[in-house]
């Protein structure tokens, strides 16, 4: 049986990462169990990957982040090529915050 430090090597190689986050340990295993999310995965651009990473890291809960990645996965499979209803990646250094997105963030308290 391998150990886990070998798994998240062998889970790395396969899975491409976005361009302001690394592809989290639970997301990659998701798509390395799953060939036509993963492949999907792959054929996205470095951006949308990113987006897809962001809304699966950005929430507090332990078991929406389990259904986020679910999700991921789920719409993958069926083609679609970023997540529904977000507003984007906030940590992107390469580009400002969007109005809609600033109007968005203010509202969170």
């Amino acid at each position: 049986m391998p150990t886990p430090k070998r798994d998240v090597t062998k889970v790395k190689k396969d899975i491409a990462g976005g361009t302001a986050h690394a592809t989290p340990v639970d997301l990659r295993r998701a798509l390395n169990s799953a060939p036509v999310a993963r492949a999907a995965w792959n054929s996205l651009t470095p951006l949308a990957r990113n987006e897809w990473i962001c809304w699966n890291t950005t929430v507090k809960q332990p078991k929406t982040r389990k259904r986020h990645i679910e999700r991921t996965v789920a719409e993958l499979q069926q083609g679609k090529r970023r997540p529904c209803c977000w507003m984007g990646c906030v940590h992107r250094a390469d580009k400002p915050i969007s109005p809609s997105a600033r109007w968005v963030l203010g509202k969170i308290k």
